[in-house]
């Protein structure tokens, strides 16, 4: 089942051939679908920035389609007054348009029933300045949701507001992250049940992660549940029934860890969550272990770089799953899981599909957590494969870091095959559209020590373009085959999320600036329009007051991938943004900082 290459760059390249025949999937009848519940039919309106609990980012309009998509033109811009990275996703409630930009994190509401849509409010929150400081990776916001009259978002500083929708007055503030230890907050919040469901950010910081459930209404805290440490802290009691053996037992959040290495353990929650009203069933990831040196933390280091299923009224824990047992190479668990619904081997199964950040697409049962397959869609050296009957991610020994020595071609590389940058799910084509990259890197672990607040990594990197050369990657992977349809190869890392419309269309954009539609079946591109600055956001698409289809997308180079230019950093330091700016020395050529909002209409 593997076979091995040798690449153009030199690399011995171990590359998964097939997915596993013992489970080829029913490849004949209609796509899956995601739940209704959890995708209600379109209604014109993009109010979370995945679309639904399910995270399609897949809408029903087709104004704008394959047919007509090359005459799209630019309706209006407009400037968030902050060159940072911009991976936030426009808003569209009712007749107003909300977009969020990065640090200071200001929400500005704009006015779609008049020409050129002006300002109707700007809500500031004026986070601590002092958390720029103890940012991972820029200062960027994954974006706003609405739910019940409130655009709910977090701020870099550690607090989660609650801010009237129409007026732009602030509902309620509340303060749950602290800056002093590396906290931060950069995610999207969900608003399901009357609550709002944030993380936290600093696993490079050492900071401990946790999930925490607020009341919609009044921002009370509700409960917390924490990712690694005991089974009460974690919320882990008598209804959590893990699918696999290994993460059966009682306090693994404590025994798989050298003593009291948990408390600095990392695990946080700053990428996506989902939620089945049917099974009520709350999913999100967990970010990787602290720190990267993995010789200061033996063990399976429960419960980061994997997924839990929970309760979202108490937050008990359901089950978990963990992608990278005992992660070597600061694999982070927070990627997108889209819920489907389809037929496996004859049997109707709900089911997840994650493109996941150590290189496999996983399809799972989302009801029990059992792993149907996990087929790679990245080259791969540092692991080969997934046993499917213990559900364990199969480690490479040669490639397994050492203190002191540099271990070399490393593939994926630190930021995964793919990071934070969300996929999109097409129930036309039955696809799922990955924006990701295409690098490897070498790896040194290095000593560290634990100080409150400060970085406690332990690894220097080098990463570098993968086989073939270039750095980014747009893949259609087909779901039911679980295998790639087809490839568009770019430059740069794919840094922004991608959507998918019944127009039979696909948006995602490039570091270079280019936002591009390509046709959802064929991946050829249709339309392609340069913007100011690369492009890290989330393309959202919805009907304007004037009933026609509109498209938008922030512009704004940044995030990990693009901090030489958000953060100006020296392409001679190879080892700067933790590695990344070795693999991006050219960025500084191609593109220069921005922060717009582009929205496109046809004439």
């Amino acid at each position: 089942m593997w076979r091995l290459l040798i690449a153009s760059t030199g690399l011995a390249i171990v590359l998964a051939a097939s997915p596993a025949p013992a489970q080829a999937p029913d490849a004949a009848g209609n796509p899956p679908k995601p739940p209704a519940s959890a995708a209600p039919p379109e209604d014109g309106q993009w109010t979370q920035p995945a679309k639904n609990w399910a995270n399609t980012r897949f809408s029903g309009l087709d104004e704008i389609n394959s047919g007509n998509v090359g005459k799209l033109q630019v309706a209006f811009t407009f400037s968030t007054g902050v060159n940072r990275g911009q991976e936030s996703a426009p808003l569209m409630v009712g007749t107003t348009l909300y977009v969020l930009s990065p640090y200071p994190n200001i929400l500005y509401a704009l006015d779609l029933t008049k020409p050129g849509a002006p300002l109707k409010w700007k809500y500031e929150p004026k986070p601590e300045a002092a958390s720029q400081g103890v940012a991972c990776c820029d200062v960027v916001n994954r974006g706003p949701t609405f739910a019940d009259g409130r655009i709910h978002f977090v701020t870099l500083d550690g607090n989660v507001v609650g801010v009237d929708a129409e007026t732009g007055k602030e509902l309620w503030k509340t303060k749950v992250g602290d800056i002093n230890k590396g906290e931060t907050l950069t995610m999207a919040p969900l608003v399901a049940r009357g609550k709002v469901f944030v993380g936290n950010s600093g696993g490079e910081y050492g900071v401990r992660g946790w999930v925490q459930a607020l009341d919609a209404a009044s921002g009370k805290s509700l409960w917390t549940a924490f990712n690694t440490g005991p089974d009460a802290d974690v919320k882990i009691g008598p209804d959590f029934k893990p699918f696999y053996d290994q993460d059966k037992g009682k306090d693994l959040g404590v025994s798989t860890w050298p003593p009291d290495a948990w408390k600095q353990g990392g695990g946080t929650v700053w990428g996506w969550l989902a939620y089945d009203p049917d099974l009520n069933l709350l999913y999100h990831g967990t970010g990787n272990p602290g720190p990267w040196n993995h010789d200061l933390r033996q063990g399976d280091n429960k419960w980061t770089a994997g997924i839990f299923a929970r309760d979202p009224d108490s937050g008990a824990a359901r089950w978990f799953y963990q992608w990278s047992p005992h992660d070597l190479y600061d694999w982070d668990g927070i990627n997108e899981q889209i819920l489907l619904d389809m037929t496996w081997k004859g049997q109707p199964r709900k089911v997840l599909v994650r493109p996941e950040r150590n290189g496999y697409v996983y399809l799972m049962d989302r009801t029990t957590g059992e792993v149907l397959y996990a087929n790679p869609f990245h080259v791969m050296t540092a692991t080969k494969g997934v046993d499917l009957k213990t559900g364990r991610l199969q480690y490479v020994p040669e490639k397994a870091p050492e203190t002191g020595k540099v271990v070399r071609d490393v593939c994926p590389t630190a930021p995964g095959a793919k990071d934070w940058n969300p996929s999109a799910y097409s129930e036309r084509t039955g696809y799922l559209y990955i924006p990701h990259v295409n690098l490897c890197m070498d790896w040194e672990t290095t000593e560290v020590n634990y100080i409150a607040g400060t970085p406690y990594v332990g690894a220097e990197v080098r990463m570098k373009p993968g086989p073939g050369g270039h750095r980014g990657a747009f893949t259609a992977w087909d779901v039911r085959q679980g295998k790639a349809a087809w490839t568009i190869k770019e430059t740069f890392p794919v840094w922004s999320g991608a959507l998918a419309t019944a127009g039979n269309v696909v948006f995602y954009g490039t570091m270079e600036g280019w936002f591009k539609a390509v046709d959802a079946t064929t991946g050829a591109v249709l339309w392609q329009f340069k913007t100011g600055s690369g492009i890290i956001g989330q393309p959202t698409t919805f009907k304007g007051p004037d009933g026609h289809q509109y498209v938008a997308i922030l512009s704004g180079v940044g995030g990990w991938a693009g901090a030489i230019v958000a953060g100006d950093l020296d392409p001679r330091d190879g080892t700067a943004a933790k590695g990344f700016v070795n693999a991006m020395r050219d960025l500084k050529d191609a593109t220069t900082k921005g922060g717009t909002l582009h929205v496109f209409r046809l004439p």
